[in-house]
């Protein structure tokens, strides 16, 4: 008898079939529900919520204690996910949130995880795009970008890379945390720059996805840092898109929604962290095309010229001819222009299904999958992959999804994001603007 008729199935295995049950279970109910009744399973509850985000964002129980250090993180998926609900917050809540990041900012610069707290590059990235969201004069001029600025050159190792905190951590993550803060907040420049995509591009690895350090396995969290990191300081170029697009389409599982490893089991949060690489790579296509002819060629995808060094390819528009932060201030904006003339290289509407079906709990809240609990931090990614799903089909920024692009009623339709930082489109222009005039 063949050794492999007898071979006991792994727990990864099982693991896996159980959720392909789960989730099975759920849309053979939908297609045995009369097709005038389905909308119940099929709308997004936005109504509850937004009273789970609202009531999170006012008290949270005893239990999350453990979550101390990450209390700007709270405050940016509760607000985030509330934008894209096309809400938000009332004067007096805005107020206070505003009050309590102000007490998490450094006198020396960057956000703790609370007042009193250490700096630390995601909590200073998630406080910012916290005070994006909620716009307004008070809310954008409470960050002191003088000081911020001062911080990250205190995180930027000699390397070139960055780490999250004094004597931290260095890896892909913080890359993407401090070239996101500086970019939105337009203070990137040649000297936060240097060196940083060397480290992104050490960190590709065989399989064409990004680990979060030299030697790790390809992850989506890290894949999605690394390439917004690349485009936001015009050197995505130089990265081997093929193989990136390549590992990043097999991570879309039978269930419809992404695992964020090979061989790992669905998670909603990687509707955002692998949906959004995609959201990045329609506005790509010529990089690509470009390696693409020279793999055809019978050469590398990154041994042109034209393709190693950093040009005016689709996004890296106004770099020549610039120097100090004027060449980094438009990349951001500049890439937003970009037309998305390739089609989406993902099953968009399996993905929402996925997230409606699967993730969405019909009392409010989202989780990572079915037998999970609801929590802000997958409620904010799953809400931001509906988001990028919803409008993978629109040519450009300005263009709203078709109804056929949005599973379920067209009221599903959520706010358009920025795919480079993930906050919602017209609260990034507002920033754009204030930031490039104060």
């Amino acid at each position: 008898m063949d050794s492999s008729e007898t071979r006991l199935p792994t727990v990864t295995q099982r693991e896996q079939w159980m959720v392909e049950s789960q989730v099975f279970q759920m849309y053979e109910l939908l297609s045995s529900v009369p097709r005038n009744a389905q909308s119940v399973l099929l709308e997004l509850q936005r109504d509850k919520h937004i009273e789970f985000l609202t009531n999170g964002l006012k008290q949270l129980g005893p239990s999350f204690c453990v979550l101390d250090a990450n209390r700007p993180w709270l405050c940016y998926w509760i607000l985030h996910s509330i934008a894209l609900l096309g809400d938000s917050v009332d004067d007096e809540l805005e107020n206070n949130t505003i009050d309590f990041l102000s007490r998490c900012q450094d006198p020396n610069g960057g956000y703790g995880g609370g007042p009193g707290q250490m700096p630390h590059l995601a909590t200073t990235y998630a406080a910012i795009n916290a005070l994006i969201t909620l716009g307004g004069h008070r809310s954008l001029s409470s960050i002191n970008r003088g000081k911020v600025y001062t911080f990250l050159q205190r995180m930027k190792d000699p390397s070139g890379a960055f780490r999250m905190h004094d004597a931290g951590e260095m890896d892909v993550r913080a890359c993407y945390t401090a070239i996101s803060v500086a970019s939105v907040l337009n203070i990137l420049d040649d000297e936060l720059v240097k060196g940083v995509g060397n480290f992104i591009l050490s960190c590709q690895t065989y399989e064409g996805g990004i680990s979060g350090e030299p030697g790790s396995e390809a992850h989506g969290g890290y894949t999605f840092c690394g390439l917004a990191t690349m485009v936001l300081i015009g050197e995505v170029n130089r990265l081997d898109l093929t193989s990136l697009i390549d590992w990043v389409v097999f991570r879309q599982g039978v269930e419809g929604g992404f695992q964020g490893r090979t061989n790992k089991l669905v998670d909603g949060c990687y509707s955002f962290w692998q949906g959004g690489v995609f959201a990045l790579i329609q506005k790509l296509h010529s990089i690509i095309e470009e390696q693409l002819r020279l793999l055809d060629a019978g050469g590398s995808a990154i041994d042109s010229p034209q393709i190693a060094s950093t040009s005016c390819h689709s996004g890296q528009r106004g770099l020549h001819d610039t120097s100090g932060s004027a060449k980094f201030s438009n990349i951001g904006f500049n890439f937003l222009e970009e037309p998305a003339e390739m089609e989406p290289l993902f099953h968009s509407i399996a993905l929402q299904q996925y997230i409606i079906l699967c993730s969405q709990l019909q009392e409010g809240g989202f989780r990572d999958k079915p037998g999970k609990h609801r929590d802000y931090y997958h409620t904010c990614y799953c809400l931001s992959g509906l988001s990028v799903a919803q409008y993978s089909y629109s040519k450009d920024a300005d263009s709203p999804p078709l109804p056929r692009a949005v599973f379920g009623p067209y009221s599903n339709l959520l706010e358009p994001i920025h795919p480079l930082y993930n906050v919602i489109m017209d609260l990034y222009h507002e920033a754009h603007e204030f930031f490039s005039t104060s």
